[in-house]
Parts: C-alpha cells; sequence; structure tokens
C-alpha cells in the first residue's frame, strides 16, 4: 500500500480525554475514534489489528474443534425470560422494542443464544460434545466509559459455548479452552497470567480469568510465587489468622469514646491494633438492611457481599443515616450486639478473633471483649478483600499483588442455562439428560488495547509482529530522486510477491516526518532508501530494537523473512 493512498489521520498531540497510553497511541496513530462516549470506530490500521488478533483466535480454537457460526445481536426478550436473566442483568443490559411494542435487547453476552440454537438442533449424545463460537459485537450501557477501549458501551468480543454429556466432558472442554488462550496470548505476545475468578452475572461453578500485567489495569491479581497460586481479588482467598482463637472469653463491657467513630480515631484512643476492631458497614440491598461485619484492618469485597446474599453489585448501596437508627443504631457507632430487622454477616476470620471492639450502637460509646456466637450471631460468610502480604491459602507463603487488564475468561457453567431452557439430550439409555455447558471468552479490542499498554515507548507503538498492521515500511528519503524511489518501488514489489506486508512513503514529506510516522503507527520494520543507493545500501531499522544497520539490498529479503518468522 503507498502511503499517500492510506488513511490514517495521525496527531502530533494526544487529546485530553485520553487518560492511558492505549488511548493517546490508538488515537495519535490513527487506529480508532471516538463517535460518543463509549463508542468507537475502527479505522483501516485498527481494523488490520484487529483481524489479526482474530486470526490468531480462529487458528487456535479451530485445533480444538470448535466452530465459529454468527448470531444476531438483537436478541428477543423471551429467551432471556427462560434462563430467569432477564430483570436480574441489571441497566447495563440495553432494552429496546420494536414497532410491535416487543421487547429486545443488544445482547451484553450471548449463552442464552446459543443455548437455544443447540437445544433446537442436538437431541442425542451421539451429537455431542460440540463447541460453538463467534466473533462479534456486544453492548453493554456502562456507567462510566472510560480508558479508551478497555471499557466501553460497544465492544468486540469472541464467546464460545461448549456443550457436553457429563461434568467429565465439561472438564476436557474447558481444558481445551484454557489451552487455547494460553496460546491466544502467548502469540500475541502478551505478559499474562490466568486467576481464579469469581462467576459473576454469568454464574456457573469455576472460572479462570486471563490477565495482562498492567499498572493501568483495572483487576487486581493476588499471586503467589512459591505454589503458584493466583486469584483475581474478587475471589482470592488468603490463609486465615486464627491467632487468638484459643483466648479466654472476657465479659464484655460498654466504654465511653466520646467524637471517635472511625477504626483508625478509636484505635489511636484505645492504644489497640485495628485487627482487634470489628467494622460494621449497614448496606440496602432494595428493601432489605444488611449489617456486614469484618475485620478493622479488612476491606469488605463488594462481590463476595453479593455472593454471600444471592445479588448483583448494582442493586446494593450504602444504608442512609435514617435507615441505621431504624435498625437501633447509630451513625458511627455500629455493631452487631442488640440489633433488630437486620440480616448480619460475619466475616469468617472474626469467628476466631477474641475480645474485639465494636460499636455500642449509642452515641460516644463501643463495647470491649465482644466475642462472635455469645454476644451475637449472624451468618459466616466470607467478606474480606484479600491483600498483598496475606499468606497463601495453599502453601502459606506471603502473597504479592499485581494489576491486570481482563483479557479473557472461562467459566463451567454446568447446567445454569440448560435447566432452566430445556437443552436436553437422550442418553444411550433414552434418558433426557440436560448438556453440560461451558462459556469462553476473549475481549478482542481489549487485547488490542493490552498489546499497546505492554508494547509501546516515547516515540509511539512498538507492535508484535503477529499483530503488526503491515511488517515493512519502506521510507525513501527524497521521492523526487528518481533514483531512490524506483529503487524503493523495487524492493516494495520484491516484499509484497513474498508474501511480505508493506507500505511504500511516497509522501512528498521531510524524512523526519516520514520516521516519526513510522514509529508511531508502530510499523515493526523500517527500510530508508537514501544516499547511498547508488551502492545498493539501504538502513535496516527494527522498531523494537532502535538500532540501525545498513545492509546491501540483495540482502532485504533475507532480513526482512527472518524477522517474521521469529
Amino acid at each position: 500500500m503507498y502511503m499517500s493512498k492510506m488513511f490514517v489521520p495521525t496527531l502530533r498531540e494526544s487529546p485530553n480525554d485520553a487518560e492511558i497510553a492505549s488511548h493517546k497511541l490508538m488515537i495519535r496513530a490513527g487506529l480508532v475514534r471516538n463517535l460518543v462516549s463509549g463508542v468507537y470506530n475502527y479505522l483501516p490500521l485498527g481494523i488490520r489489528v484487529l483481524e489479526k488478533i482474530k486470526t490468531i483466535i480462529r487458528e487456535e480454537l479451530d485445533k480444538k474443534s470448535a466452530q465459529e457460526i454468527l448470531c444476531s445481536a438483537l436478541q428477543p426478550k423471551e429467551l432471556w425470560e427462560e434462563s430467569g436473566r432477564w430483570s436480574d442483568y441489571g441497566q447495563e443490559m440495553i432494552r429496546l422494542k420494536d414497532r410491535n411494542d416487543r421487547e429486545f435487547c443488544l445482547g451484553p453476552t450471548h449463552e442464552e443464544i446459543f443455548t437455544n440454537i443447540v437445544k433446537k438442533e442436538i437431541t442425542s449424545y451421539r451429537q455431542l460434545p460440540i463447541n460453538l463460537y463467534q466473533i462479534q459485537s456486544k453492548y453493554r450501557d456502562e456507567r462510566r466509559p472510560r480508558f479508551g477501549l478497555l471499557r466501553t458501551r460497544e465492544f468486540i468480543m469472541k464467546d464460545a459455548y461448549s456443550f457436553d454429556k457429563d461434568e467429565l466432558g465439561l472438564d476436557k472442554s474447558y481444558k481445551d479452552m484454557y489451552d487455547a488462550y494460553s496460546k491466544v496470548f502467548d502469540r500475541c505476545e502478551l505478559d499474562w497470567k490466568a486467576v481464579l475468578a469469581d462467576t459473576g452475572a454469568v454464574g456457573g461453578t469455576g472460572s479462570h480469568q486471563f490477565m495482562a500485567i498492567s499498572e493501568v489495569g483495572e483487576s487486581d491479581i493476588l499471586y503467589c510465587m512459591e505454589c503458584n497460586y493466583a486469584a483475581d481479588r474478587e475471589k482470592a482467598d488468603f490463609m486465615l489468622d486464627k491467632t487468638s482463637a484459643g483466648e479466654q472469653q472476657n465479659p464484655y463491657e460498654k466504654i465511653y469514646t466520646p467524637n471517635n467513630t472511625t477504626i483508625e480515631e478509636i484505635s489511636n484512643l484505645l492504644g489497640e491494633p485495628y485487627y482487634k476492631f470489628a467494622k460494621s458497614l449497614v448496606f440496602k440491598v432494595k428493601d432489605k438492611i444488611i449489617l456486614a461485619l469484618i475485620r478493622g484492618d479488612r476491606e469488605v469485597n463488594i462481590i463476595k457481599l453479593c455472593n454471600a446474599i444471592g445479588t448483583i453489585e448494582e442493586y446494593v448501596q450504602m444504608a442512609t443515616e435514617e435507615d441505621i437508627r431504624r435498625i437501633g443504631s447509630e451513625p458511627g457507632y455500629i455493631g452487631p450486639v442488640g440489633l433488630k430487622n437486620v440480616e448480619i454477616l460475619v466475616d469468617r476470620e472474626l469467628e476466631y478473633l477474641k475480645n474485639f471492639y465494636t460499636g455500642g450502637n449509642e452515641k460516644d460509646y463501643h463495647l470491649k471483649n465482644v466475642n462472635y456466637g455469645r454476644d451475637f450471631t449472624g451468618k459466616i460468610v466470607e467478606l474480606a478483600n484479600a491483600s498483598a502480604g496475606d499468606k497463601c491459602p495453599k502453601c502459606g507463603k506471603p502473597m504479592k499483588m499485581e494489576k491486570g487488564i481482563e483479557v479473557g475468561q472461562v467459566f463451567k457453567l454446568g447446567t445454569k442455562y440448560s435447566k432452566p431452557m430445556e437443552c436436553n439430550y437422550l442418553d444411550e439409555n433414552g434418558a433426557s439428560k440436560p448438556m453440560v455447558m461451558g462459556c469462553y471468552g476473549i475481549g478482542v479490542t481489549r487485547t488490542l488495547s493490552a498489546i499497546i499498554e505492554q508494547h509501546h515507548d516515547e516515540n509511539g507503538i512498538v507492535w508484535p509482529i503477529s499483530v503488526a498492521p503491515y511488517h515493512v515500511i519502506i521510507v525513501p528519503v527524497n521521492v523526487k530522486d528518481e533514483t531512490q524511489f524506483n529503487k524503493a518501488k523495487e524492493i516494495y514489489e520484491m516484499l509484497k510477491q513474498n508474501g511480505i506486508e508493506v507500505i511504500l512513503d511516497d509522501r512528498d514529506e521531510r524524512a523526519g516526518v516520514k520516521f516519526k510516522d513510522a514509529d508511531l503507527i508502530g510499523i515493526p520494520m523500517r527500510i530508508t532508501v537514501g544516499k547511498k543507493i547508488g551502492e545498493e545500501i539501504v538502513e535496516f531499522k527494527r522498531r523494537k530494537e532502535g538500532s540501525i544497520e545498513e545492509i546491501y539490498i540483495d540482502s532485504v529479503l533475507m532480513h526482512v523473512k527472518k524477522c517474521v518468522s521469529q
């Protein structure tokens, strides 16, 4: 492709609303343009990279006998009612009606659609297992779209669904997809980790997320260097502190603590460490009041809270002062002892903590030597966030924490969708049984962003060769010099004939401008045709390394092929 014919609207400055490197560089390099908040148009270079990523995905999934289909993004309400998710999914679902007042949604995900297809077409155990996938746009009404393509209202996703006879079959399908994902992200040259994850709104019995390590990631990853345990913070477990479990219980007493309402204030007043206090957080879930009790040095994990009460994050809000007084307490002095008309959730670590402090449900008073089971009861659940330094639940060694961008996730759905939607098969004995399902997603546009986050420098994008929009850019220093331009065209045609994706920058611009654009858009190799062309010498530069090497024209193809094959 000749650069003069290409639609690559590069920018010298970053847009004011771009906060992270990938967003800035995608705009500056002319890959995308914003339409409205959280919605993007993809320009030619962006499309080429996306297609490279899709090709990698297709190749790896095809190796696992997955078959590609394409479903409608417009989904009828009836299928979502069959699964029970129409009212549960929340406000992220974009709902609409047609002219006949029939209700639809723009698909945020496709479990119901794939299940419906298989339900109608697969009847016998002889037709199983089967794995179907698609690469298609998804729609979610994000409350705060941000970070370019990392959190948007419309995004491109690869979603696959496996259907098996039993759990053993699901285990194999899950492993196949886990292995395929590992190869996909390796080929995209991402630094990634697979971590245990919460199943969220999709549901199921088990899940792993694939995280691209990045400081701009919205997910925290806890991992152990000793035994390779790794989990998203929403799911991460840790070894409980049971050091005080054997202490004798002391009588509890009320103590005067005027104007000390926070853990920090009461800790300073009494000279006790944070972990000796039970922090009380009051939530309102629809019309129900929930008291979450957690150790003072811990933070509540809202996803674990949702799982404990069987709801979604959208329906959980902090209680008002009026709500708190209605259950017999006082803001700033909340505690579990003596409360009424409230469901008490107790983090499992408090079961082993003896003689701790809580609010006294009375202004200016706290309680000392409170003990679970003696002074109050509640449902023991997992509520606490794991943190860096917590002990690994498997081997007990301290865990580390990093941030990551979620680029993929695999789920064991089991019969969550097949049972209510009656997606059944007849077994060897003619008995009808629900199919056992798995679900597997890759964020294609998120993967693009993650690659840029990990592969850029101060001059622009540094594409891995596997996903680069073009392999080589040829830059004649002076296009008006016939010798330079003609040799540049010869090299261009020679590379094209050998299957190399190449750009010829034929613009009548200064060489420095061309070099800056080549670096900005991140083409892996640059061949500069300049004053030494009479000696059959050109400059060869690998974008990743930055060094420039003089080579003879007859060795250009060898150098390029070597780089492409690496």
